[in-house]
């Protein structure tokens, strides 16, 4: 009788044993990396002429009910031509109370972001991104801007969110943002 209540309970033994050690494998949760994208209701970008040059100009979007609500209100840049720029973005989400300022966020990840500046037509604006993460690779917070002769066109600024594939390039991540800003070059 012993002999057979002990096989008995190391069969059952070991018949349970994957299924224990397989529950405890589930009830442990593998971490997650913090991969969300930004909430960014307001993008502001700042051109600031030379010493002498006038005053800085700014362009605004907003968007304070997200997609799919209300338009977003826009303003545009007017530049004098042939003039070197140093721009600013700034980022925040106005869903917060207090507003919460997205741009100290991408500074604190920068290996995690990169700002793409596309000017249309592409001679109107020369952008070149002035600030590097740790590991040399260009973000884009800073600017220097390089205006044409006079003309108009569009500023198509986009923030991609690329933890853990940022390569120096556009194409690795998700968009965190994207807003277009009507120029004038006068």
């Amino acid at each position: 009788m012993f002999r057979f209540h002990s096989r008995f309970r190391l069969a059952t033994l070991l018949l349970a044993t994957p299924f224990i050690f397989s529950a405890c494998k589930k009830d442990k949760a593998e971490p997650k990396p913090d991969e969300e994208n930004e909430q960014i209701t307001t993008v502001t970008y700042t051109l600031t002429p030379p010493p002498g040059g006038g005053s800085p100009v700014t362009a605004t979007w907003r968007d304070t009910d997200g997609p799919g609500g209300n338009n977003p209100t826009i303003s545009g840049l007017t530049l004098a031509a042939n003039t070197t720029y140093t721009g600013a973005i700034s980022l925040s989400d106005e869903t917060k109370s207090p507003v919460a300022d997205i741009t100290a966020e991408v500074r604190a990840e920068s290996d995690e972001h990169l700002f793409v500046y596309e000017s249309t037509p592409a001679s109107l604006l020369a952008i070149t991104r002035t600030d590097r993460d740790v590991r040399n690779l260009e973000v884009g917070l800073a600017t220097r801007v390089v205006t044409s002769a006079a003309g108009t066109g569009r500023l198509k600024i986009t923030l991609r969110h690329q933890p853990g594939t940022k390569n120096g390039t556009a194409t690795p991540g998700d968009t965190d943002v994207e807003v277009t800003f009507e120029v004038t070059v006068r």
